[in-house]
């Protein structure tokens, strides 16, 4: 039977800290340590990793723009169209404002299959499918 290496529960752990860290951040109105700032950098960047290949203009025609893939209304319903009509026509930054707004509003839930698979939500590893921001 193959076991988890090392480093590969070290990584689980620390998504799983980073994790615990920017839901707290966002909770308490906003990421303020530069400490702070840089785990939630590494989530979001773990998830349009695993969302978009980490492509932050993606626009591959599925419905879904930028990193984050979220759905132009999700987008527009979280004050994203201060910053852009469409996700991928936004900086990274400006995409990860909204996801932050998106997780206050509908929690990692949002991205289903990835952040289960991150370990930002409970179940096992990724389930195909369903896993861009806005489904439900």
């Amino acid at each position: 039977m193959p076991h988890e290496s090392d480093e590969g529960r070290r990584r689980a752990a620390v998504r799983v800290g980073a994790a615990v860290v920017l839901v707290l951040a966002v909770a308490t109105g906003g990421v303020r340590a530069g400490a702070a700032a840089r785990v939630a950098d590494m989530v979001w960047d773990d998830l349009a990793d695993c969302e978009s290949g980490g492509d932050w203009r993606a626009d591959t025609g599925n419905g879904y723009y930028g990193g984050l893939q979220i759905r132009p209304s999700t987008w527009a319903e979280s004050d994203g169209l201060r910053f852009a009509d469409r996700p991928d026509r936004a900086s990274r930054r400006e995409q990860t404002t909204v996801g932050e707004a998106i997780v206050r509003r509908q929690g990692w839930e949002a991205w289903p299959s990835c952040a289960r698979e991150l370990g930002l939500i409970g179940g096992g590893s990724g389930q195909a499918g369903g896993h861009r921001a806005g489904l439900g």
